[in-house]
């Protein structure tokens, strides 16, 4: 239980009525409707419930617009009072965008609060409820903790550390291999994996490429897809010697584009600028003591200045291996296709540091599926800390 609540009125049953774990998954269910849209806010699906009825139904569609709570009681109307609410995230307190969640609730007059997860920031983190509670509604939970969590990696690890929740999409042979000796990697997997891989760009606050990937493949890592609308992720290349081209695709695609650099001259810095000539593009200068971009300052720079909580990393061996190997990233979604390119194509990662078993980089496997005739592996990185003990 949060410090501070301890009031009567709220409650943490070991075993909830099946009719509310029923309601819990409908909110999980519902609150993935924001999921190409809500960023940088957390998805959140609520459900309003009388007499064993849906009343409403919400969830948290774009940030600045209403949150889950407000969309239900909109959808509801009189019909509020007296009933219980359902909602995977504790009703925020404060006024940001919108005013808070919990006073609306208060107003509208239910009785009854069952929610999925505490929220973990700092400005709400228990206060919603506590009010909720002052107010004599019945407040209930945590229910489906680890389903609630789950939506929300990137806001929650955000919130708890300042860093942002990285995914490694990787795509590789059976024999562990991503491209041709000569760079040919077009293409591994089939469509579906390729369609799939969309849809991981359009959740995302940024995707981050290394400059090799560049100047080898010349990819857009736009989101392409008839079927997902969003606002395009902010792209970002890790260019150490600013070495890329003002013709480069990723730069002639829509959305906004920031190069990170390990150059620290500002003259140099402004002509590149002026040779790209795009608004759309900002050069961020980042070195550590090696003389290359500081990935984990440039991290915390898309989380303080882009508001980027989920980041998806599609790159190369080197990038991917400094990443991996700096315990930057959090999991690893590899699509597997059946095929092999034999020994001399170009493998996975570029981990030079491991030299022993001892250093070996253990995985969890969290999930395997087939996607077309690929096989998708989600695995997370077993001892970052902040995984294990957040992510249940």
């Amino acid at each position: 239980m949060p410090d501070g609540l301890a009031d009567s009125n709220l409650t943490y049953p070991e075993i909830m009525y099946d009719a509310d774990i029923h309601y819990m998954q409908r909110c999980l269910a519902i609150a993935q409707m924001g999921r190409y849209g809500a960023r940088p806010n957390p998805l959140v699906g609520s459900v309003l419930v009388k007499d064993d009825v849906i009343l409403a139904e919400g969830w948290h569609e774009k940030a600045g617009l209403d949150h889950a709570e407000i969309m239900v009681l909109k959808n509801a109307g009189d019909k509020a009072r007296g009933a219980t609410l359902y909602v995977t995230l504790e009703p925020c307190s404060f006024t940001g965008k919108t005013g808070p969640c919990c006073d609306a609730l208060i107003e509208a007059g239910i009785t009854r609060l069952v929610y999925g997860m505490v929220d973990p920031n700092p400005q709400v983190s228990g206060t919603g409820l506590e009010r909720l509670c002052a107010a004599g509604i019945v407040v209930e939970g945590p229910l489906l903790e680890s389903e609630a969590r789950s939506l929300n990696p990137g806001f929650i690890k955000v919130m708890q550390t300042g860093m942002p929740y990285v995914r490694c999409k990787l795509a590789m042979s059976l024999d562990g291999r991503t491209a041709m000796a000569s760079g040919e990697s077009k293409w591994i997997t089939g469509p579906q994996a390729r369609e799939e891989v969309q849809r991981y760009r359009a959740m995302s606050g940024a995707v981050v490429t290394g400059i090799e990937t560049v100047l080898n493949d010349d990819p857009g890592l736009d989101v392409r897809s008839d079927s997902i609308r969003c606002e395009q992720p902010l792209r970002v290349i890790v260019d150490s010697s600013l070495r890329i081209s003002p013709q480069a695709k990723i730069l002639q695609m829509p959305g906004n584009i920031l190069i990170a650099t390990a150059e620290s001259s500002e003259e140099l810095i402004a002509d590149k600028k002026s040779d790209l000539d795009n608004d759309r593009i900002s050069i961020l200068s980042c070195a550590n003591s090696a003389g290359k971009v500081d990935l984990e300052r440039l991290l915390r720079h898309l989380v303080e200045e882009k508001q980027c909580n989920d980041i998806l990393l599609e790159t190369g061996a080197q990038l991917a291996g400094a990443m991996l190997e700096a315990g930057l990233v959090d999991e690893l979604i590899t699509y597997i296709a059946p095929k092999l390119l034999g020994s001399d194509a170009r493998p996975l990662f570029n981990l030079p540091g491991l030299k022993h078993m001892a250093e070996q980089i253990e995985l969890e496997i969290l999930e395997v599926a087939m996607v077309g005739k690929d096989c998708r592996m989600r695995s997370r990185v077993i001892g970052a800390g902040w995984s294990l003990l957040s992510l249940k």
